[in-house]
């Protein structure tokens, strides 16, 4: 579950637990907005001040509530670059025909990255929102999905 303010991912663990509870649940952020990953490693929250991503709804925080939820039961925080976001958006492109926004794809780049950690194992990827304005995107990313959203 990509994981900003901690609010879809701790929701996603809680339910996990009651219905399936041998199911892990990760979290995925960027690398530029990773306060959730490096909480996770200090046990604490660990604000970032300055969060900078192309998956601009991820920038948010993780906050106290959602903290609590997320220390206890994700299995990992997985991170991933800014390239790995655009390149996840243009699978979901070319599988379906759709633009994800950045801050979805960023799960389904964490699970392209650390594919050995998945391997043989059934996966869910949380897609979630289509609030997305490519033109609003950099150029090198809006480059690379240019030929997914040509009229």
């Amino acid at each position: 579950a990509p994981v900003g303010g901690g609010g879809l991912l701790s929701g996603t663990c809680q339910t996990a637990a009651a219905v399936s509870p041998q199911t892990q649940v990760f979290g995925a952020e960027p690398e530029q907005a990773d306060d959730a990953c490096r909480s996770l490693a200090a046990g604490r929250i660990v604000a970032d001040d300055a969060p900078d991503t192309i998956a601009d709804g991820l920038r948010t925080p993780l906050l106290d509530l959602t903290w609590q939820v997320v220390s206890r039961r994700a299995a990992a925080i997985l991170t991933v670059s800014e390239q790995e976001i655009v390149d996840a958006m243009a699978v979901f492109a070319r599988e379906s025909g759709r633009i994800v926004e950045a801050s979805s794809s960023v799960a389904l780049a964490a699970v392209r990255r650390h594919r050995k950690l998945f391997s043989g194992k059934r996966v869910g990827v949380i897609v979630t929102g289509g609030n997305v304005e490519v033109t609003a995107l950099p150029d090198w990313a809006q480059h690379r999905l240019r030929h997914f959203t040509a009229a």
